[in-house]
């Protein structure tokens, strides 16, 4: 799952117009024009396609986690740096971060998506790399939470999401 579908996936999924979109980017210190917006949002056989880097899909995450909860009250007020090492299971423990999601919660958006995890396959996706116990979290796991989300959020089907 690359970058440009995670970003237009939870666009959709949280209802997020463009403005508010450059201002989550802005949020965390990055300057986006309503162009460049678009252009990442396309598909990659659209023409002008711009590729989101997973610099740039941090500083959204980042962004849309100050948005939700508010900056932390800390005497640092630097703006988060991107992570250039993205992967799936930092884009879920993000996403989980920024839309305040329990277990519970995250269990119930999968069941949603028609999924049904344990607890503890959970948990593993939120280890750090290198534990005994940690799971790498696949495009199909992500893209299934994101299903979840949309349906929770929006109040569709899955058969709906998939004609998208």
């Amino acid at each position: 799952m690359n970058n440009n579908d995670v970003l237009r996936r939870l666009r959709y999924a949280l209802d997020i117009s463009n403005p508010v979109m450059i201002e989550i980017f802005q949020i965390s210190g990055c300057t986006l024009e309503q162009p460049t917006l678009i252009k990442l949002l396309k598909k990659e056989e659209e023409e002008e396609f711009i590729s989101c880097s997973n610099p740039l899909l941090s500083f959204f995450l980042d962004g849309l986690i100050i948005h939700k909860r508010g900056r932390k009250d800390s005497a640092e007020t630097e703006a988060p740096k991107p992570d250039a090492s993205l992967n799936n299971n930092a884009i879920l423990k993000k996403l989980r971060i920024a839309l305040d999601l329990k277990e519970d919660d995250m269990l119930a958006l999968m069941k949603l998506a028609g999924v049904t995890i344990s607890k503890s396959e959970l948990s593993a996706l939120f280890r750090t790399k290198g534990h005994k116990h940690y799971k790498e979290c696949g495009d199909q796991f992500l893209r299934n939470f994101l299903q979840g989300l949309t349906i929770r959020n929006r109040k569709v089907t899955a058969e709906q999401i998939s004609g998208e």
